[in-house]
C-alpha cells in the first residue's frame, strides 16, 4: 500500500522479491525455505453483542467455497481489475492475461512509485463504475467505464485537510447501493459517508482522535468494507485491529492480529472469518476466526514466492486466493491447497508499463458478470492511449 501513518514501531520495509513461485509453509509448520521459523503468536479478540461468525470458524487451512463446482476452471476463473498504481492506471486484464479495458489517470501529481495515482478500485452495485481513491492526492472519484472518464470526485488534489470537501490520506472507497461513498479517511481517524451531492451524511470515528476505541474512535483506519447485513468492516492500522460493525454503527466484535504488523484491507468470509495481508516485506495473508484463531496463513521469508508490502487479499468464488504483491510488481493467485502461487500478472520484482508489466499494484476487484456484460456489448469507448 502507500505510505500511510502508522504507529511508533509499526514500519513496513521495502523489499523486493525476485523470483516467480515458491513454497509457502502451513500454519504451524515452517517453511522449507526457513527451517527454524516459529509459528505465528495466536491472535485475541475483544467481544461486543453477537458473534455470527464465531462458530462456523473453521480450524482447517481455507476450503474452496461451496459454489466452487460452478465457477469456471482455472486458477484465474474471471477477468480482474487491477488498480496499477505507480502507472497512474486501471486495467482490466482476462485468465490468459489479456488487457481488455484500460484507463490512465491523471491526478496531476508525481509519476512513480509514490504516484498519486489509483490506489484502489471496486466496481459500484450498478456495474457501470469503478470507484477509486488517490491516497496521495487525497481524492476519491467516480469513474464511468464506458466514456473512460471521471464523473464524480470528492476532495482537492493535493490539499489535505479535515473541512467539509477535504480528505488526508483516503483508502477503500465504496459505493453502497443507495449511491452513498464510503472512505476510510486514514490521516483524520474517521470512515465517512458522503452523499453523490457531495455531502457528509455519516461519520464513524472523532476527527483527529487517533485512538482503538471502536466505535468511538479509531486508531489509523485503513478499510471500511461493507457487508450484506449493512454493517462494516473496519481495519486499524494502529494496534493490528479488525473491528466489525452492525448496520446501526455498533460494535460487533473486535479482533487483535497478533501475528501482524500492519494490516491492510481486512476481508470479511462467508463463514464469518477475517482474510487480512500483512503490508510488510516479507508479508503474509492470515485467515482468522473472530476469536483470534488463526487457521490458515501464506509466509514465506525469503525468495521465490515471498510477498513483498501487499496491500489487499480476496477469496475467488473457487477458494484460491487473489492478492496484490505491491512491491513485488505482481498479482498474484494463491491455491491455498498446496500454497503455491498458480497465476500471476506483472514480473515479479520488475516494475514496468508494458504489456504484461506492473509498477506498485495496490488494488484488485474480480469483474462482476455484468461488467463483463458491458465490456462484452461493444459499447465501451477506445482507450485514448496504449496501456
Amino acid at each position: 500500500m502507500p505510505r500511510r501513518p502508522i504507529a511508533p514501531g509499526l514500519i513496513a520495509v521495502v523489499a523486493v522479491a525476485v523470483l516467480v513461485v515458491g513454497l509457502v509453509r502451513l500454519l504451524p509448520a515452517a517453511p522449507v525455505s526457513d527451517p527454524a521459523a516459529s509459528p505465528p503468536p495466536a491472535s485475541s479478540a475483544v467481544t461486543s453483542g453477537s458473534d455470527p461468525g464465531q462458530q462456523a470458524a473453521s480450524t482447517l487451512p481455507a476450503a474452496p467455497s461451496a459454489n466452487a463446482a460452478a465457477a469456471p476452471a482455472g486458477p484465474l476463473g474471471g477477468d480482474l481489475l487491477i488498480a496499477d498504481r505507480g502507472n497512474d492506471r486501471l486495467l482490466i486484464v482476462t485468465p490468459d492475461k489479456r488487457v481488455i479495458w484500460s484507463m490512465t489517470i491523471d491526478p496531476g501529481g508525481p509519476r512513480g512509485s509514490t504516484s498519486w495515482g489509483p490506489d484502489d478500485a471496486f466496481f459500484t452495485p450498478d456495474g457501470r463504475h469503478i470507484v477509486i481513491n488517490e491516497e496521495d492526492a487525497h481524492v476519491v472519484a467516480l469513474v464511468d467505464i464506458a466514456t473512460r472518464r471521471i464523473v464524480w470526485q470528492y476532495g482537492h488534489a493535493g490539499q489535505p485537510g479535515s473541512a467539509p470537501g477535504y480528505l488526508n490520506g483516503p483508502d477503500d472507497a465504496y459505493v453502497l447501493p443507495d449511491g452513498t461513498i464510503t472512505v476510510a479517511d486514514i490521516r483524520n481517524q474517521r470512515i465517512l459517508f458522503i452523499s453523490p451531492a457531495g455531502r457528509i451524511v455519516r461519520q464513524y470515528g472523532l476527527t483527529d482522535r487517533q485512538l482503538h476505541d471502536p466505535p468511538v474512535s479509531y486508531d489509523a483506519p485503513n478499510g471500511d468494507v461493507p457487508l450484506p447485513d449493512g454493517g462494516m468492516l473496519v481495519t486499524e492500522i494502529g494496534g493490528s485491529w479488525v473491528d466489525r460493525l452492525d448496520a446501526s454503527g455498533r460494535l460487533v466484535w473486535s479482533v487483535h492480529l497478533a501475528g501482524i504488523a500492519y494490516p491492510s484491507d481486512a476481508q470479511l468470509l462467508p463463514d464469518g472469518n477475517v482474510l487480512v495481508v500483512d503490508y510488510s516485506t516479507p508479508g503474509s495473508i492470515e485467515e482468522v476466526t473472530p476469536g483470534g484463531k488463526v487457521v490458515w496463513r501464506y509466509f514465506v521469508r525469503s525468495g521465490s514466492g515471498m510477498l513483498s508490502n501487499p496491500s489487499l487479499a480476496v477469496r475467488l468464488p473457487d477458494g484460491n486466493i487473489a492478492v496484490t504483491n505491491d512491491f513485488g510488481q505482481a498479482v498474484d493467485v494463491i491455491d491455498p491447497a498446496t500454497n503455491r502461487i498458480a497465476w500471476q500478472y506483472g514480473h515479479t520484482g520488475h516494475a514496468g508499463s508494458a504489456p504484461g508489466y506492473l509498477d506498485n499494484p495496490d488494488g484488485l476487484d474480480p469483474v462482476p458478470a455484468s461488467v463483463a456484460a458491458l465490456l462484452a456489448g461493444g459499447t465501451v469507448a477506445a482507450p485514448s492511449s496504449a496501456p
